[in-house]
């Protein structure tokens, strides 16, 4: 596997500290202003010896159990999202591995002759294994549709012109309506899979191969499915947010007194480390979008494609590979891939 450079470098940590892209300051900056203005009114009462009616309300932040549980239920929010997330990348990266394992087992296990060379020639010496027909070719690129279909279906977007030209124009039209597409374009291989089985073209041994990653391909899918179809649960998120604002409004009326104008640049970082990371949590909870800090499947599909064109591309017998020799790829573009 070829990693790209960027990604082995270490970056700059001040460059980082100060970054604002992919961070989530400019969501909350708004929430902050509005609560360091609070507290910004409270100590310019204070400076003129008002009196502060409701100085009282500051007691609930010393609260032991306040503080314990919205400690914990922040600390779970994020956890909780960043599973999600991570969730969301492990069935991507098993979806990779298996459309490549796939992808390699049908160049080499499907026995099939090439375009115009009749059945019972199909061992001549001019038809090396390897060599594709336009069916186990079409075969191939519906592994690249397959996890194309699969970022669509999980955005909810319709049909793209980067899908379409790896189908025939009679499935472009069968994947509009469908429900799920993954699954539909799971079936066509299967549907491949079955005939060359009946023609006698794949030993049942590599058969059964197979079809276990093609059942892998749609447990990675299902995967992704349940993040999608399963968020936190809504009463969770209120009662966390309900907490952080309590605990922001009652917050100037105990600092400020103790603290007179400083207790505005305090009233703005505890703003930022709450709502900063209940923030961080909404943020990870769908990694399957076009944010910063979501998943790059579109680095992680174009790496898939370039995969199987360079497996379409192998076209030397496996009997006849020398492992001191690389395999003929009349690809020039990347190696087995950047993203697993």
């Amino acid at each position: 596997m070829v990693i790209p450079g960027p990604k082995l470098n270490q970056p700059n940590w001040w460059g980082m500290v100060f970054q604002l892209r992919g961070s989530i300051v400019m969501t909350v900056l708004p929430r902050i202003l509005a609560f360091c203005g609070l507290t910004a009114t409270l100590a310019l009462l204070k400076s003129f010896n008002q009196p502060l009616y409701l100085e009282q309300l500051g007691n609930l932040n010393s609260s032991t159990i306040y503080n314990l549980t919205l400690g914990l239920l922040v600390v779970f929010r994020t956890n909780t999202s960043y599973e999600r997330f991570w969730s969301g990348r492990k069935a991507w990266g098993g979806l990779v591995i298996n459309i490549r394992n796939l992808a390699r087992e049908i160049q080499f296990g499907v026995d099939e002759p090439a375009e115009g060379t009749p059945a019972e020639d199909k061992s001549s010496e001019d038809t090396p294994a390897g060599t594709h027909s336009t069916a186990k070719q079409a075969t191939l690129r519906l592994l690249s549709a397959f996890a194309i279909a699969t970022k669509l279906h999980l955005r909810n977007e319709a049909n793209t012109d980067e899908l379409k030209s790896l189908i025939t124009p009679d499935q472009a039209q069968a994947l509009d309506p469908a429900q799920n597409r993954p699954l539909l374009i799971s079936f066509w291989i299967r549907q491949y899979l079955q005939q060359q089985f009946v023609a006698g073209q794949i030993p049942a041994a590599i058969l059964a191969n197979m079809l276990t990653l093609l059942n892998n391909l749609t447990n990675d899918v299902s995967g992704c499915e349940l993040i999608i179809s399963t968020p936190i649960p809504i009463a969770y998120r209120l009662y966390l947010r309900r907490l952080i604002l309590i605990y922001c409004l009652t917050l100037p009326f105990r600092i400020v007194p103790e603290s007179g104008w400083w207790a505005i640049p305090i009233m703005a970082f505890v703003s930022f480390l709450l709502m900063g990371l209940e923030e961080l949590g909404q943020e990870l909870e769908n990694p399957f979008g076009y944010d910063v800090n979501d998943l790059a499947l579109d680095e992680i599909c174009q790496t898939i494609t370039r995969n199987v064109e360079m497996t379409i591309a192998l076209t030397q017998s496996p009997a006849a590979i020398d492992p001191a020799e690389p395999l003929t790829n009349s690809s020039k573009e990347g190696g087995l891939g950047e993203i697993i």
